[in-house]
C-alpha cells in the first residue's frame, strides 16, 4: 500500500513539472581541479568581479548622490537570499526582472542614473556581489500569481526546436545531461552560478551571455540582452534549479 502511494506521488510531481530531488549543479562536472578553484576565493577569478561589485556597492552615483548601501546598508547583509528569488515579478511594474535588471531598475528609479549595459563590468560586478550574499542558499522562485505566464513562456522556450539544427534545450539538458559533447559534459543547464566565469570566455559573463551561445551553437536567433524571450527562459531554468545552492562566481568550462 505504502509503495503505492509512493509511486502515485512520483507520478503527481512528474505531471505537474516539479522535480522529487533537486538537479546536480553544474559543478558536479567540473574536474576536482576546478571545484577546488572555484571554492577558493583566493584562487577563483570571479571574486575579482564581486570586489568590483562591492566598490560599486559603496560608491554613491546618480542625481540622487545615493549608493546601493544608503538605502541596504554598508555590509549588503540585507542582501542575503535575494538572489535565490530571482527572475521574479515586479509589483509596480509588471515586469519580469533578473536580478540584472532589478539593480538596473534600481538605479533609475532610486539613484536617478542611467543603466548599466548589459557584460559590463559595473554590471557583472554588482551583480556576482549581490548574488554572492546567498552562497550555499538553495534556489526558490515564485512561478505561480503574476510569474505564471512567464513561467510558461520559459517551459515553452525550453522544449521548442529551433535553429538549423532544430534542437531544444530540453534535448540537450535532459535527454542527453551527462554525456560529453567537443570535450566537456552536457550539464542540466541551471543557472545557480551565474554571473559566472567561463573558461572559454576568460572572463566572467552573465547567464543570458550563456544563452544566447546556446542560440548561435544550434544556429537559431540569438535575442537581445534582457530579451522577454530569455527573461521567461532564466524563470524557467530557476524552477529547475529549485533546491540547488546559489555558487555565484561558479566556474564553468
Amino acid at each position: 500500500m505504502i509503495a503505492g502511494r509512493v509511486l502515485i506521488l512520483a507520478a503527481l510531481f512528474i505531471s505537474a513539472g516539479v522535480q522529487a530531488e533537486p538537479l546536480p549543479s553544474g559543478t558536479s562536472f567540473l574536474s576536482e581541479e576546478l571545484k577546488a578553484r572555484q571554492a577558493d576565493e583566493a584562487a577563483n577569478p570571479g571574486m575579482l568581479w564581486v570586489d568590483e561589485g562591492a566598490r560599486l556597492w559603496a560608491t554613491p552615483q546618480g542625481a540622487a548622490g545615493k549608493a546601493c548601501a544608503s538605502c541596504h546598508g554598508a555590509d549588503a547583509a540585507s542582501m542575503r537570499g535575494v538572489a535565490t528569488r530571482y527572475p521574479a515579478v515586479d509589483a509596480e511594474s509588471g515586469d519580469l526582472l533578473n536580478l540584472e535588471g532589478r539593480i538596473n531598475l534600481c538605479r533609475t528609479r532610486h539613484q536617478e542614473v542611467e543603466p548599466y549595459a548589459y557584460e559590463t563590468d559595473q554590471l557583472l560586478g554588482l551583480t556576482a556581489f549581490v548574488a554572492r550574499q546567498s552562497l550555499g542558499m538553495p534556489v526558490q522562485v515564485e512561478t505561480g500569481g503574476t510569474a505564471a505566464p512567464f513561467y510558461a513562456a520559459g517551459e515553452a522556450f525550453f522544449h521548442r526546436r529551433q535553429g538549423q539544427l532544430n534542437l531544444s534545450c530540453a534535448q540537450c539538458h535532459d535527454d542527453n545531461a551527462g554525456r560529453s559533447l567537443r570535450g566537456d559534459t552536457i550539464s542540466h543547464g541551471l543557472g545557480n552560478g551565474y554571473p559566472a566565469y567561463r573558461l572559454e570566455w576568460q572572463s566572467v559573463g552573465s547567464l543570458q551571455r550563456r544563452l544566447r551561445s546556446c542560440s548561435y551553437g544550434v544556429r537559431a536567433v540569438q535575442f537581445d540582452y534582457g530579451s522577454p524571450d530569455y527573461l521567461a527562459l532564466e524563470l524557467y531554468l530557476a524552477k529547475r534549479a529549485e533546491g540547488v545552492a546559489i555558487e555565484t562566481p561558479a566556474i564553468r568550462r
